[in-house]
């Protein structure tokens, strides 16, 4: 269903000697009723309902283990997709807002050393379909009021979990045109509550801003410099900080988004008070018309890792020195690092 558009579906069906018509009705079920029950769908005869369910909404992926904390506000799920790769996909509930985080691959290889799926390396790429099923099962939950909270919908989905979204490119545009098309072609929701992370892949965020969708896009930064950000982003050995930041100005130019800036504080590693010039110097050095919000996370632990997060007082220095320059700075709150649910700690493990 979700990796073909309207005229897709219908052709799809249409091969397969169904009515074509049916395609909408199907869409319908998905994407607006939230309803993956084919025996509710009552609108379809009986004789065609297994066939039309099986040529577009094929079982893709399975939950093994759901995991809560914050009361059962945030809930991690551990996926098993159809050939056995494992993806974990994290619910976020606010009193504001509820947020997806959603894998794009399977693994990841960007290799970043402070991240435990960077660390696992990567199996494959997920297909648009595997990606929009990650928000449409906790958009059903949220319906039918299994989350605690009650009631609710999806109004945010952040691309931060398990991949390098910009890797997997058509996929990850074509789960963004799902979840932006208006219902019920798909999830009708708003690009500006989608943000697309990436390490600084400099062709793919220029194209990104071609696209003519306007989400925010999260550039995962975490060094000013190039001597220490080629140890912590590997990907820097082909694009420099430089580079990943005037692709970022660019894209904010084009679709008049803030981007953020993604920054992981690592005790002395990179943490410094100078870093946090540096590194005030060099968003400023585009102008100060607002383009950019500083996000700094607090690194979660991973095992067997030799870093930890920074002292408070080092992150409030660092917080200081970045406003002092005028860049807009906060620190993120973290959420499900108590089930390994949090930024970086994802690892699928079954």
């Amino acid at each position: 269903m979700a990796d073909l558009d309207a005229a897709g579906r219908k052709e799809l069906l249409t091969e397969l000697g169904l009515p074509g018509f049916r395609a909408k009705q199907l869409s319908n079920h998905y994407f607006a009723r939230l309803v993956d029950d084919p025996s509710e769908m009552t609108d379809l005869p009986s004789a065609e309902r297994d066939r039309l369910v099986a040529g577009l909404l094929p079982e893709l992926m399975t939950p093994l283990r759901a995991m809560q904390t914050d009361d059962g506000q945030t809930v991690k799920t551990l996926w098993k997709l159809f050939d056995g790769a494992l993806v974990e996909s994290v619910l976020m509930r606010y009193p504001e807002r509820v947020t997806m985080c959603v894998s794009s691959q399977a693994g990841c290889g960007m290799a970043c050393p402070f991240c435990a799926t960077g660390q696992g390396g990567l199996q494959r790429n997920m297909s648009t379909a595997e990606i929009v099923e990650q928000v449409l099962a906790g958009a059903r939950a949220l319906h039918r009021g299994e989350v605690a909270g009650g009631p609710g919908r999806v109004s945010n989905v952040v691309f931060m979990g398990m991949g390098e979204p910009l890797a997997n490119y058509n996929a990850v545009i074509g789960a963004v045109r799902r979840l932006t098309d208006p219902q019920p072609d798909g999830l009708g929701m708003s690009a500006r509550g989608i943000t697309v992370s990436t390490v600084g892949l400099v062709p793919r965020i220029k194209q990104l801003a071609t696209e003519g969708i306007p989400v925010t896009l999260a550039l995962s930064l975490h060094a000013p410099d190039d001597e220490l950000r080629d140890d912590l982003v590997p990907i820097n050995n082909r694009w420099k900080v430089h580079e990943a930041v005037e692709a970022a100005w660019e894209y904010a130019r084009t679709t008049k988004r803030r981007v953020s800036i993604e920054y992981a504080l690592i005790k002395d590693v990179n943490d410094q008070a100078w870093r946090a010039d540096l590194l005030g110097d060099v968003l400023s050095s585009y102008g100060d018309w607002g383009w950019v919000h500083v996000n700094l996370i607090p690194l979660n632990p991973i095992e067997n890792s030799k870093w930890t997060a920074s002292r408070p007082q080092d992150e409030r220095e660092f917080v200081r020195r970045l406003i002092a320059k005028g860049i807009p700075t906060t620190v993120r709150d973290t959420r499900g690092r108590e089930i390994d649910a949090a930024c970086g700690q994802l690892a699928a493990q079954g």
